[in-house]
């Protein structure tokens, strides 16, 4: 019998009360209901500090720590709360130390959560770093708008929404080991992974 998928979910929101968190929490529960190994990989956890390629790896944290464990999972999810139209620094920060051999051919799905309308270009940015990586990205993605709302007391009270998180868990487990497609022509210019 083959192992179960093992799905990681990076949080990209470092607040005690983030209903990015939730959203993630809530999605890796739906993996494990599908039969799949979820393990959050909460940001907060790890020290990271901005990425210095001049540093060696023994001085830059844990980033060691967090490549390996972004390796090691057959599909990620990567949730993160949207600030002025993108997506997180703390979430770019463990991006950046990551590379080619934690993302090519791996699944990917994206989770983006915001106080005000849809989180839409948050998405985008992370398509396209996950395209450049030549990461297989799910097409469908889930979006929590109007936070405020939607989440309370770390639990969801909007269910349509709920329904998006969860189907997102679902996805990602049901295709974390589909066939690639070829690389990327984004791939094929991204120098800086290489560098």
């Amino acid at each position: 019998m083959a192992n179960p998928p093992h799905v990681v979910g990076l949080c990209g929101s470092l607040r005690d009360e983030s209903v990015t968190r939730v959203a993630l929490e809530r999605a890796l529960n739906e993996v494990e209901t599908h039969g799949g190994d979820a393990e959050l990989l909460d940001l907060r956890e790890y020290d990271l500090p901005a990425l210095d390629p001049d540093v060696d790896d023994e001085d830059a944290g844990d980033a060691t720590a967090l490549a390996r464990d972004v390796r090691a999972a057959d599909a990620v999810i990567l949730g993160t709360p949207m600030y002025h139209g993108s997506y997180s620094s703390v979430l770019k920060t463990a991006l950046d130390y990551c590379g080619f051999d934690e993302f090519e051919s791996k699944t990917v799905g994206l989770l983006a959560v915001s106080g005000g309308s849809f989180p839409i270009t948050a998405l985008e940015h992370l398509r396209s770093v996950c395209r450049a990586l030549d990461a297989w990205v799910l097409p469908y993605q889930a979006a929590v708008p109007r936070s405020h709302s939607a989440v309370r007391d770390g639990s969801f009270t909007d269910e349509k929404l709920e329904e998006r998180v969860v189907r997102l868990g679902e996805e990602t487990v049901k295709y974390a080991n589909i066939e690639p497609s070829p690389p990327s022509m984004e791939s094929e210019e991204n120098v800086g992974a290489v560098d």
